[in-house]
């Protein structure tokens, strides 16, 4: 079994030299003189943040900042793939029998994203009422600073499994997982592939199909007769903004992926714009400031697959055509029910897809639910504190998953 090493971030003076040229020689598209958000990043925010991110953003500083975390990395193999070279952050707490908790982030997000609420859920409460965690924050392959696969057909249950696989070796044979975006998806997965190792998931962004009489009888009655909530009317205008102004991105990255690349690997002002864009969009008036959005586009800019590699789960998501590889895990129907799994649900109204709750509840044990009143796609960027108390109060004594994983002070073995 390959072995697991500390990892340092350390990103050469060579590439630090290059991004400064490259942000130095850009050159910006006109503008319309009533043009806003509506029509996508504005020019003087991108000028803004290019010339702070060639002039005064410290990466080395960042960079030691960040390397303060208990960095590693290891080899994980999904069958008929070659093993890659995951990078996570594991912090153990030294609460006894804390909670195993694997954090997953979605896309334009990465490791860092999950920076806020680690302190807080691994020093935990009193372990019981508000229970610690030991956190597993890795980088998606393709992301951050984990290897990417060479080869197509690298889809959502392969996420999933190098993920489970990096739990089992960590040797977690029994964890929760929590996430947004893809975050949410490859949780998803994890509860379908694998619900021996994964006993539930805490999700912060909705994913489901309405209920339908034959399948889910009690919840159609449910929809059909209880009207909607101030949450999930206003979630539902939201839903529609998104599907029909805020879906470009997602519809090039599942079709096209490869042509995109182009821009995002050679020019950091593209990459930087792509992201920003949705930092701005999905949150809820979330204050960003030049040096968070430099560091966070940077990680993407300094990833060891490289900037455009991450475009790729749309894409393979969404054409889950080659069987190339005969160990491969299949692929499962991330919107039936996942029977054994426990789910939690944080509802922030600004995210993507704000979905009722009768929705949610198709598919599986949804043990938790809490509307929150402002917030929105990064929620633990934004909301951390909302973030960690969800937690405690779904997996503390009194919560819906409380009990779901052996071996934990107070839990039934």
């Amino acid at each position: 079994m390959a072995e697991i090493k500390p990892y340092k971030i350390e990103v050469s003076e060579s590439q630090i030299k290059d991004l400064k040229t490259r942000l130095s020689l850009a050159r910006f598209p006109d503008e319309l003189d009533s043009a806003g958000w509506d029509m996508g990043a504005p020019l003087a925010d991108v000028k803004r943040l290019t010339k702070y991110w060639e002039q005064s953003h410290d990466w080395k500083k960042a960079e030691d900042e960040l390397n303060k975390l208990p960095h590693f990395i290891t080899k994980i193999q999904c069958g008929g793939f070659e093993p890659l070279a995951i990078h996570f952050i594991h912090i153990r707490s030294k609460v006894k029998d804390a909670i195993p908790l694997l954090w997953i982030h979605g896309w334009p997000g990465h490791f860092y994203e999950g920076i806020k609420i680690m302190k807080p859920l691994t020093e935990g409460g009193d372990g019981v009422q508000h229970p610690a965690f030991d956190l597993v924050v890795p980088s998606l392959p393709n992301f951050g600073f984990s290897e990417g696969p060479r080869e197509r057909g690298f889809a959502l249950a392969q996420y999933a499994e190098t993920l489970n696989k990096l739990m089992l070796k960590l040797g977690y044979d029994e964890y929760v997982a929590q996430g947004g975006d893809w975050g949410t998806h490859i949780s998803r997965a994890l509860a379908h592939c694998f619900p021996e190792n994964c006993k539930a998931t805490h999700l912060n962004m909705d994913s489901a199909n309405p209920p339908e009489f034959f399948t889910n009888p009690l919840l159609k009655i449910q929809h059909a007769l209880t009207p909607y909530t101030k949450r999930e009317r206003e979630g539902r205008k939201r839903t529609e903004w998104f599907m029909k102004e805020g879906r470009g991105y997602n519809l090039e990255q599942s079709t096209k992926p490869q042509t995109l690349g182009y821009g995002l690997a050679d020019s950091p002002v593209a990459l930087l714009s792509w992201i920003y864009e949705k930092l701005h969009d999905w949150t809820d008036n979330y204050p960003w400031t030049d040096e968070e959005v430099c560091t966070w586009v940077s990680i993407y800019w300094f990833s060891t697959a490289g900037p455009a590699a991450s475009a790729r789960i749309y894409y393979e998501k969404n054409h889950d055509s080659h069987p190339d590889h005969p160990n491969r895990t299949p692929q499962p129907d991330l919107r039936k029910y996942s029977p054994g799994v426990k789910i939690g649900y944080s509802h922030f109204p600004q995210d993507l897809m704000v979905l009722p709750s009768t929705w949610v509840r198709t598919l599986g044990d949804v043990v938790f639910e809490r509307d929150h009143e402002d917030g929105g796609h990064f929620a633990s960027w934004e909301r951390p504190d909302e973030i960690v108390r969800d937690l405690r109060d779904m997996f503390g004594k009194g919560g819906g998953a409380f009990g779901c994983v052996k071996g934990v002070t107070g839990y039934s073995q």
